[in-house]
């Protein structure tokens, strides 16, 4: 039997004037949503499912939003990607958008249906007084990114009920979107160095746990080598996080990630390129090693010379306690946070 037509779909994200989206075109059943009882063998099967893709190169994508329509084309891995510039007027109070996705010229062999898959994309309102972007490995989520083998254990063993984040950071994450108001909308943009192929496994830990929704910037890669290369890491994800900044380029914003792997020297980078850009650093402290810790501790002094405050923090009630103290969430935020830390250690 032949296989259905998918789209995914990543969330898009952008400005009145550009907008990025992308996403990909496979041959394969839809994944079921996890359990958390599932056993081991259910959650191997479903990891080894996420990257045996049959993908489906050289098809038009057609794309509605904003009552217009754009095209593009797959490449030979089923990637779609485009910027479009929708050039509009956004309507005040709203940060999330429909789109629909068309294949063209394609059916699905089975029913003869179209193929169209519904989503969002978020554009920052006005209003937004910044944007944040976070690590999620090692920095939202348990992933032990330092260790290959925990990596793997973790990706291909558990599920998105399963996995853990780290204590508090939900309650904190929420306080951020909201502001020193309570009543904003910050946006949100997760950047990882984990492949497409775990998107939907991400999407449903973020619901399950809480976390607020914003378009998540992985990568295209197999499970080769490469997965763990420190060098396509840092070139990756200075090259999304250049993305979201120049896109919304009025908006200040707030770096978070950790001391495992190359982030503290990332966030140098993006400091020293673009003055007055960033309003604070929160590096949650993973590692063990004594030189490690010396390495980030010399960056934090260096970003010091430009105004930045970057913390390296045991925790996130260290950091929420700081961006209280400098405006960037609500006060009155600090006791959901501290009660969300407990509630997860427990």
């Amino acid at each position: 039997m032949a296989k259905p037509y998918q789209i995914i779909y990543y969330r898009g994200f952008g400005s009145p004037n550009a907008v990025w989206l992308t996403g990909r075109v496979l041959r394969q059943n839809e994944l079921t949503s996890p359990a958390d009882r599932a056993s081991f063998w259910d959650n191997l099967s479903a990891t080894v499912s996420r990257f045996l893709t049959k993908e489906v190169g050289g098809i038009t994508v057609r794309i509605e939003t904003f009552g217009q329509t754009f095209r593009t084309v797959t490449n030979e891995e089923g990637y779609f990607d485009i910027t479009i510039n929708p050039d509009i007027e956004l309507p005040a109070g709203r940060a999330w958008f429909p789109i629909r996705y068309a294949l063209e010229g394609v059916q699905q062999p089975d029913t003869g249906e179209a193929v169209i898959k519904d989503g969002q994309l978020m554009i920052a309102p006005a209003y937004s007084q910044f944007g944040v972007i976070s690590d999620i490995d090692d920095t939202v989520l348990v992933t032990g990114a330092t260790s290959a083998w925990q990596t793997l254990r973790l990706t291909f063993l558990e599920n998105a009920f399963t996995r853990l984040p780290f204590a508090g950071v939900s309650a904190f994450y929420r306080a951020l979107q909201s502001g020193a108001v309570t009543t904003l909308f910050n946006p949100i943009y997760f950047v990882s160095s984990s492949p497409w192929n775990l998107y939907d496994l991400l999407i449903d830990f973020f619901r399950i746990q809480g976390l607020p929704k914003g378009p998540l910037l992985l990568r295209d890669l197999g499970l080769n080598a490469d997965l763990l290369s420190s060098q396509g890491h840092h070139t990756h994800k200075r090259t999304m996080i250049d993305k979201v900044l120049s896109v919304n380029p009025d908006l200040p914003f707030v770096l978070l990630g950790d001391s495992g792997q190359q982030d503290p020297e990332i966030y140098a980078d993006v400091i020293r390129a673009n003055p007055g850009r960033i309003k604070a650093v929160y590096i949650r402290d993973v590692s063990t090693d004594d030189r490690r810790d010396a390495a980030v501790k010399a960056l934090i002094e260096a970003t010091a010379d430009h105004d930045v405050p970057m913390l390296l923090v045991a925790d996130t009630v260290a950091a929420a306690e700081h961006a209280a103290a400098i405006g960037l969430i609500d006060p009155d935020t600090l006791p959901e946070i501290r009660a969300d830390r407990q509630a997860d250690k427990e």
